[in-house]
């Protein structure tokens, strides 16, 4: 007598790499675990490799020593006399822009070691990989603003708004910096060659704080900058963070700046799905 198999059971009884034992979780409770053995995994190369700290929080501190402290008597703010206060928003954001490098440096190996192909041959969803290395990474890049949180107030910066508003601001940081680890996921992803990465990333990280309201008010730059610093999500970031921390604020005529939230939602919510739609999709097919 043959035996008759029901159309499907084989699909739910095997993974990529071979039947799925009994007892092993399943549905959400399976991706939560993939997810956080992905995670702690990237959690133990920091104990290996705790360079990743240095480099998210070293141009920061450098920016944050060199304006805020040593040149804060000769630079004017409209409105204010305490310039640490004023920068301390833009150096923040800066710790997400300095996490896209290496969020796509430790990508790009696992790639070219063959890590991604081996994680896809085994029965485990596909973005619980890539959830998992940036939620770790998410991890690290608060552990390097903390950090970045205590030596800024060794410099005098200080929050003058309620709990729940300085709170709100450190979230809105949080939301920043993940999606941020989301471009260089996307990034670690389409470019093989570790100078490439370290150069693009570089850049994105000097243009996007530099060409922004983090340490100059808009109408101090020139002319022709003006408009993009604007526009710039980052200085809408900027601007929020400082309405919730109660720091100086300086603001211009400009839709950006005078409804930050609205770029916000509508800039870092595109660049969200963009990046993890993009970034899946691509790991679906990427080879080392």
């Amino acid at each position: 007598m043959s035996t008759t198999t029901v159309a499907g059971s084989d699909s739910r009884a095997q993974g990529p790499a071979g039947p799925v034992k009994p007892g092993m979780p399943s549905g959400p409770l399976a991706t939560i675990t993939e997810v956080l053995a992905i995670g702690g995994r990237r959690m133990r190369r920091l104990k290996r490799n705790p360079g990743r700290l240095v480099g998210i929080t070293l141009n920061p501190l450098i920016t944050m020593i060199a304006l805020g402290y040593l040149f804060q008597s000769a630079i004017e703010i409209p409105g204010s006399n305490n310039y640490m206060e004023f920068i301390f928003a833009g150096v923040a954001a800066q710790v997400g822009l300095a996490s896209i490098g290496p969020t796509a440096v430790a990508v790009c190996l696992d790639l070219q070691g063959g890590l991604i192909d081996r994680f896809r041959s085994l029965p485990i969803s596909r973005s619980a990989v890539l959830v998992g290395h940036t939620l770790a990474d998410l991890v690290i890049t608060m552990m390097g603003l903390a950090i970045v949180v205590g030596v800024g107030m060794l410099f005098g910066w200080r929050a003058h708004s309620d709990f729940l508003s300085v709170l709100a601001g450190f979230g809105l940081l949080a939301v920043f910096m993940y999606t941020m680890l989301w471009v260089g996921v996307l990034l670690g992803m389409v470019s093989k060659n570790l100078e490439t990465i370290e150069s693009i990333s570089g850049i994105v990280a000097v243009v996007f704080s530099f060409m922004s309201n983090g340490f100059l008010s808009v109408d101090k730059l020139p002319g022709w900058i003006r408009p993009i610093a604007e526009w710039n999500p980052v200085s809408a970031v900027i601007t929020a963070l400082r309405h919730l921390w109660g720091n100086p604020v300086t603001v211009s005529p400009s839709f950006p700046s005078e409804h930050p939230t609205a770029v916000i939602v509508i800039s870092l919510g595109l660049l969200f799905v963009v990046t993890t739609v993009l970034s899946v999709r691509r790991y679906r097919t990427a080879s080392a």
